[in-house]
């Protein structure tokens, strides 16, 4: 068989490994594979495929990493906890609480002083391991 039938099987592979993980390193990855087998099939000897395929995988790397690096202060206000209804057990003298969320007690603390410690709460956001409540959902 011809290089670059291999070099696309590989692709292919890798694409699959890809689905199953959902990193994109590995799409970056099998993109640089198939630059390595449309060399092969254009006729680059093996040291100038290795060469592309390295290259193209090293920039598609580099890229992705920047993308994502991005995107890395989003995440945390993206957080599927954020709106979510709490139930307070307690409330500590120090303006803190315990609350049960996801099947567990969480420490946690309101969004300022003047907040009502009745009615139903929902997570603000998440600082650490403590939960910062409110009265008001936000989606």
């Amino acid at each position: 068989m011809a290089n670059y039938i291999y070099w696309f099987l590989l692709a292919l592979v890798l694409l699959a490994l890809e689905m199953a993980t959902g990193t994109f390193y590995l799409l970056a990855v099998s993109l640089a594979i198939s630059i390595g087998g449309v060399a092969a099939l254009l006729g680059f000897g093996l040291p100038a495929q290795l060469v592309l395929a390295a290259l193209s995988g090293v920039v598609g790397t580099v890229v992705l990493r920047r993308w994502k690096g991005g995107q890395a202060g989003d995440a945390a206000s993206q957080s599927f906890d954020t709106g979510q209804s709490v139930r307070v057990l307690s409330w500590k003298e120090d303006g803190t609480a315990r609350v049960f969320y996801r099947g567990a007690e969480w420490d946690a603390e309101t969004e300022g002083d003047d907040i009502k410690r009745d009615g139903k709460f929902f997570i603000k956001e998440i600082r650490g391991s403590i939960l910062v409540l409110t009265h008001q959902k936000k989606v």
